[in-house]
């Protein structure tokens, strides 16, 4: 695969990208990518790894999927480029956000950028989907590339803040370490369960707080 993230990462993967699973993995998206559109485009799926270098990971937000849309993917969970309708559950995000956060305003963007930028490592589980196909790219060696991902940040960095949204994602907090990180759960986003108690959970606070503890700057998550 080819090398489009940030060189911090390479003690990371380079132990990954020479087991059989990932060169397994590497011709099941090549053709994939010969028969269908796939998304993200191959530049940008390992986005979030370039955005957001090892040591200055903060905060990790795990979604499941890329988006299958045309021009929604971009390699960063919940995000869309700019002038990309903002989705569903990103909307809940930003309504949320209103209601925890102080001045916040609600963005006409849904690019995460920004985030990724102070340290907010926006990963999917699975790091590419063909279109209009959910989950089409599941179970075939990305969930075990991202698990190694969230074990190597739990052994090598500190003081990070893991959210975890929905079933799928809360049963990654097994990888973490919670002697040495914060984990903040709740129900998905979704407009399906967000009011099961998405909506007043209070994560973007929470997480300020914990970072001002460990010495570290807070997030501007306004966007």
């Amino acid at each position: 695969m080819s090398k489009r993230y940030h060189e911090s990462w390479d003690s990371v993967f380079q132990p990954l990208f020479e087991q059989p699973m990932m060169r397994t993995l590497s011709q099941f998206v090549q053709q994939e990518r010969q028969r269908a559109n796939v998304f993200p485009p191959e530049d940008l799926v390992f986005n979030a790894f370039r955005l957001t270098p090892l040591p200055e990971v903060k905060v990790v937000i795990l979604g499941q999927d890329p988006y299958h849309n045309i021009g929604q993917a971009h390699g960063l969970s919940f995000s869309v480029p700019v002038g990309v309708a903002i989705p569903p559950s990103l909307k809940n995000i930003y309504t949320e956000l209103v209601d925890d956060i102080p001045g916040f305003k609600y963005p006409q963007s849904g690019d995460l950028t920004k985030w990724a930028e102070q340290g907010v490592l926006l990963l999917n589980a699975t790091l590419t989907v063909r279109a209009h196909e959910a989950a089409s790219h599941q179970k075939k060696g990305w969930e075990q590339f991202t698990d190694s991902v969230i074990q190597s940040i739990s052994q090598q960095c500190a003081g990070v803040v893991f959210i975890l949204w929905g079933s799928y994602a809360i049963k990654k907090s097994a990888l973490i370490d919670q002697t040495k990180h914060l984990i903040l759960t709740s129900v998905h986003p979704s407009p399906l369960s967000v009011y099961r108690g998405f909506f007043g959970s209070k994560p973007f606070s929470q997480t300020n707080v914990y970072l001002a503890q460990q010495g570290k700057q807070p997030i501007d998550w306004q966007v």
